[in-house]
């Protein structure tokens, strides 16, 4: 086996192994065993994405590689060893989200209490120090995103206010230290 396939072969390897998920232990765990909590949008978001990879992305791979192919010798042929990676890379996500969607506990938004907060809620915190107020969607790891104001149920912020109700108090803690917030407004 040459180093070229040899590589292609650690990286499919290794997404598979990534299509577990990692537990807090740092343990792996089978993806089979694990259910993955998603809002109606993030079980959504999730569906447009395989869809996409399956229906577009691996035409647009299969195509590159034949065009690839045409070029003559694929023993030093980037642009063929660069298809072949990102084919598998496409197949390896394909993996990972039929397992997170055949595992899927979907919350819909009648489970979505506004008086505690719960995953799927959309709840308004103040920061008690500096009095900034935030707004964050509590969701499941799954489709958490910071950047989108998305944090994980399992994230300290999303820990500590889990299961809180409008008005609460609670201590955050993370690395640099302990904030407090207050728990400002709770919603669907």
């Amino acid at each position: 086996m040459d180093g070229l396939t040899s590589m292609r072969l650690h990286m499919i390897f290794s997404m598979m192994r990534d299509a577990n998920i990692i537990s807090m232990t740092g343990e792996s765990v089978e993806m089979s065993d694990k259910e993955v909590i998603l809002t109606q949008d993030g079980l959504k978001r999730l569906e447009e994405e395989l869809e996409n990879l399956k229906s577009v992305r691996r035409r647009e791979v299969a195509e590159r590689i034949k065009t690839a192919i045409g070029y003559g010798d694929i023993s030093e042929n980037s642009e063929y060893e660069d298809a072949k990676n990102e084919q598998a890379f496409i197949e390896g996500r394909i993996i990972t989200l039929e397992k997170m969607l055949r595992n899927a506990r979907i919350i819909n938004n009648d489970e979505i209490d506004t008086d505690t907060v719960s995953i799927g809620s959309t709840v308004t915190v103040k920061d008690l120090e500096y009095g900034d107020t935030m707004e964050y969607a509590i969701v499941g790891t799954a489709e958490s995103d910071p950047l989108q104001n998305k944090i994980s149920n399992e994230s300290p912020v999303g820990k500590a206010i889990l299961g809180k109700k409008k008005g609460a108090t609670v201590d955050v803690n993370v690395p640099a230290g302990v904030i407090q917030y207050k728990i400002i407004d709770i919603k669907k």
